[in-house]
């Protein structure tokens, strides 16, 4: 993954070009774009970031050969080589958009860096590069799909860090009528988890990654039948070494398999995430998901973007407030939608409007800001 002589361990992630260009001049030294404090990856590994929507940003610390592992599975699925144009939407701190740039490089693509474009400019940039292959979140694809401009040679996109609506699918393959697209599940501890095809369940994130073991597990590390709700635990090759620093980190080890923190099923049409067990709230005495009713939201007529986060509340222990950007005039049918759904105990006590939405680098919600604004809210 690297060649060169002169080289900085500790890297600006812009403009991306010169960050890629400084990682890639170590000779196989550790390195890490972005972020703070000292380099502790050695010789044949690197650092990257996570995504930071449950707090700050970790430092993980993996080998080369995890990612390029990987590398060898995506060219073979996914025909990523020499004369592929590969679009990167996402800053180079945060693992996916580094994984992409340095996926399309190892395997000879022509790899486009969009970062520190604006939005628009953006999917002008797809439409005339000729872009065949973009990997994004679906915060950047809804950013950019919703310019109206026409992707005619886009023929894959790889969709990572939330899960994909069917609203914005239906936008996306409108504007890129040609592609194919494919979800995954994945983290920066772990790379690859599971990806989804065609024939996969819409309420599932897909089977796992090639390479990639799965179990379902309860609380004391028991193995659960097919279909039971528990903690995803997994083994693969692509899997990141330690957290950098005195960090403990969020995951887990046991006997070699690694657990993220997501709660999940594997069912016949593939595996179903309820949430992470950092966000679950009780409301009542019963457990709840904000993921699950975020997604619900998301669906429903009026709504763009959704996030549910919890206020303390001396009666029921939480209570439930939903963020949205949309449109206004729908709060009523969504409300009603909710409760009907999910009942008047579970359900949003209000909703609170916005019509930007915070992001962090890696175009995950910043569900710190959000939080502060309900806590806020009066």
């Amino acid at each position: 993954m690297s060649h060169g002589a002169a080289f900085a361990p500790e890297v600006a992630d812009r403009p991306g070009g010169t960050a890629l260009v400084a990682a890639l001049a170590g000779q196989g030294a550790g390195f890490r774009i972005g972020g703070e404090g000292a380099v502790e990856a050695g010789s044949g590994c690197f650092e990257t970031l996570t995504g930071g929507s449950l707090g700050g940003a970790r430092r993980v610390v993996r080998s080369q050969g995890s990612w390029l592992a990987s590398f060898a599975v995506n060219a073979r699925l996914f025909g990523i080589g020499p004369g592929v144009r590969v679009a990167v939407p996402g800053r180079l701190s945060q693992s996916l958009a580094l994984y992409a740039a340095l996926e399309g490089l190892a395997l000879g693509a022509c790899v486009h860096l969009l970062d520190g474009l604006r939005v628009d400019r953006m999917a002008r940039a797809v439409a005339e590069r000729g872009t065949h292959v973009i990997y994004a979140t679906p915060v950047h694809l809804a950013q950019m799909v919703a310019c109206g401009v026409v992707w005619p040679d886009l023929r894959l996109v790889l969709v990572g860090g939330a899960k994909l609506e069917a609203g914005l699918r239906v936008a996306l393959m409108a504007v890129a009528p040609g592609a194919e697209v494919r979800e995954f599940y994945g983290a920066a501890e772990a790379s690859f988890i599971t990806l989804a095809g065609p024939g996969d369940g819409a309420e599932t994130v897909g089977r796992p990654y090639p390479g990639v073991e799965l179990r379902i597990r309860d609380g004391e590390g028991r193995d659960l039948p097919a279909g039971a709700v528990g903690q995803v635990w997994l083994r693969s090759p692509y899997v990141f070494q330690r957290y950098a620093g005195d960090d403990p980190g969020s995951a887990r080890w046991h006997e070699g398999w690694l657990c993220v923190g997501e709660i999940g099923a594997l069912t016949p049409a593939g595996l179903v995430l309820r949430g992470r067990a950092g966000r679950m709230v009780t409301v009542a005495g019963q457990n709840v998901f904000p993921e699950e009713i975020e997604r619900f939201l998301a669906g429903l007529p009026g709504v763009e973007r959704a996030a549910v986060l919890a206020r303390a509340d001396g009666l029921r222990g939480h209570v439930l407030m939903a963020v949205l950007t949309g449109d206004r005039a729908c709060e009523g049918e969504i409300m009603a939608a909710a409760r009907a759904r999910l009942g008047a105990t579970l359900a949003p006590r209000r909703v609170i409007w916005r019509q930007d939405w915070p992001v962090l680098g890696s175009g995950k919600t910043d569900l710190g800001v959000l939080q502060r604004e309900v806590d806020a809210w009066r």
